[in-house]
């Protein structure tokens, strides 16, 4: 997604250019920091020779891992690396263990930017609104998440597509990524059964349950609440959060902005939010501030139509 979708006169038009340049080195520095963090908490979870201590190391690994939706993201949008195969790569690789395959996102995703808040076509509408406590928690919990995905990747894989943001010309290939995507977790489940292993449980999927209400929290933030209009620094929220966060999230706290400029990459995001100030209408004062609002609109009955299954 190239386009520039908010426009300002006031709006410096070279500073933007300058800051869509995208790094290979900025990149993969990020990517190795979040692979860093990765390494130390599987030694966690390994090394791990006490109860009290086993279940923080698979949160922490779990964390680590679905916030693999960082870069997954930014490499959809090709601008976490100036090297268009390195950004195919990372992406296919952090799709498969989230269980969100790169292209089937890519489609996903860029209806929603087109279509941001709009009821009738952006997809992370999709779906009842929350509008109870119990639908709140069974968001947060991430199992709709986990149910949904598996559905899709089955029911692409025996070749139904029925999604209208996939145009016909992306079903072939959207259907074989689901049938790789099948394919190898089941060799690794059947690889896993035949060793008698339980890395596969200890490593990936325990630690991806206990994480996942974590990546729910911070993604209802970015548009739950905001008004349904078409103007990007009013319909997207940017929640102001310490450096552990922005790093882990790879900037995307600053949702206003990268919606506004979706060919920004992730480490032009701080200047580009700089740069729009006080146009961004929508700021909340961190994320634990945002669940209080959410929690406060259903206690009066307002639920909004938060986004459902992706982001």
């Amino acid at each position: 997604m190239e386009e520039e979708v908010y426009r300002n006169p006031t709006i410096d038009k070279q500073a933007l250019k300058a800051l869509s340049e995208r790094s290979d080195a900025k990149g993969l520095m990020q990517l190795c920091g979040h692979l860093a963090l990765l390494t130390f908490t599987t030694a966690a979870v390994l090394l791990a020779a006490h109860p009290l201590l086993y279940g923080p190391a698979l949160l922490a690994q779990g964390v680590a891992i679905i916030f693999l939706f960082a870069p997954l993201h930014e490499c959809i949008h090709r601008t976490a690396f100036q090297n268009r195969r390195l950004n195919d790569l990372v992406a296919r690789v952090c799709g498969f263990l989230l269980l969100l395959p790169a292209d089937y996102f890519r489609a996903f995703h860029f209806q929603h930017h087109r279509h941001t808040q709009n009821p009738a076509q952006d997809p992370e509408l999709a779906g009842p609104p929350i509008t109870s406590l119990a639908a709140y928690l069974t968001h947060l919990s991430g199992l709709p998440y986990w149910r949904e995905r598996t559905s899709a990747i089955v029911r692409h894989a025996l070749g139904g597509i029925d999604e209208d943001f996939i145009p016909a010309r992306q079903k072939a290939r959207i259907i074989g990524e689901a049938r790789w995507h099948l394919a190898a977790y089941c060799v690794l489940l059947a690889g896993s059964l035949a060793a008698g292993s339980t890395l596969l449980l200890s490593l990936w999927l325990l630690p991806v349950l206990l994480g996942q209400p974590f990546l729910r929290a911070f993604l209802l933030a970015e548009h739950s609440g905001c008004p349904q209009t078409d103007d990007m620094l009013v319909n997207s929220r940017t929640t102001q959060t310490n450096a552990a966060l922005r790093w882990l999230c790879w900037n995307m706290n600053r949702h206003s902005a990268h919606h506004a400029f979706p060919a920004l990459p992730f480490h032009a995001l701080p200047e580009a939010d700089a740069m729009l100030g006080g146009k961004v209408v929508t700021r909340s004062r961190g994320y634990l501030t945002v669940q209080r609002d959410i929690l406060a609109a259903l206690r009066n009955r307002r639920g909004d139509q938060a986004g459902k299954t992706l982001s």
